[in-house]
């Protein structure tokens, strides 16, 4: 049963709702098993608390959630029932950024020295290059940073070594270059 009682005065929603029997069954599931995750068990403490009609300030104070938390969980599962009142909703994932081609030319550019006046590659300076090379249009240092570490590069670490720079390129996907002669 859900009941959804509105107060005008102060503008508040409260909420208010009851438990099915195999909903309650569920929840005391999870509580006494112990297996799920913390956040899995405080919400599934809410609703229980929730079941008894205690008030969101006072069951924030007994697990220790804010009382927007506990409105926000009651609120849930208003919505979409006990499934989305328990568990996050899956988030959406960011298209990525740089293309496999691109970030293969990054990591090539630093398999070469650096520009006249530099021991090394920096992140600024990657960064700057990248652009100027125009491999892609915009990009932080940051996203050159995990790169670079994916790739189990740091070349901000020690000077590139002449000769040391065919195994970056192999490492990339790059052939070998004594081998493509053969």
């Amino acid at each position: 049963m859900y009941v959804l009682v509105l107060e005008t005065k102060n503008k508040n929603v409260k909420v208010v709702l009851t438990l099915s029997e195999k909903e309650k069954e569920k929840v005391k599931e999870i509580l006494n098993k112990g297996k799920a995750s913390a956040r899995i068990f405080k919400r599934a403490r809410v609703l229980e608390l929730f079941n008894k009609v205690i008030t969101s300030p006072t069951i924030s104070r007994y697990v220790g959630v804010t009382a927007e938390t506990v409105r926000r969980i009651g609120w849930n599962y208003l919505k979409g029932g006990l499934k989305r009142a328990l568990y996050e909703a899956p988030r959406p994932v960011g298209k990525k950024k740089v293309s496999r081609n691109e970030e293969t030319r990054i990591v090539a550019l630093v398999c070469f020295d650096p520009p006249q006046g530099y021991d090394r590659w920096s992140l600024r300076l990657l960064t700057e290059e990248v652009k100027k090379q125009k491999i892609v249009e915009s990009i932080g240092r940051e996203t050159i940073r995990v790169i670079l570490k994916n790739h189990g590069i740091k070349p901000w670490w020690e000077k590139n070594e002449k000769g040391g720079n065919r195994f970056l390129w192999r490492h990339i996907g790059g052939r070998d270059m004594e081998q493509s002669n053969k």
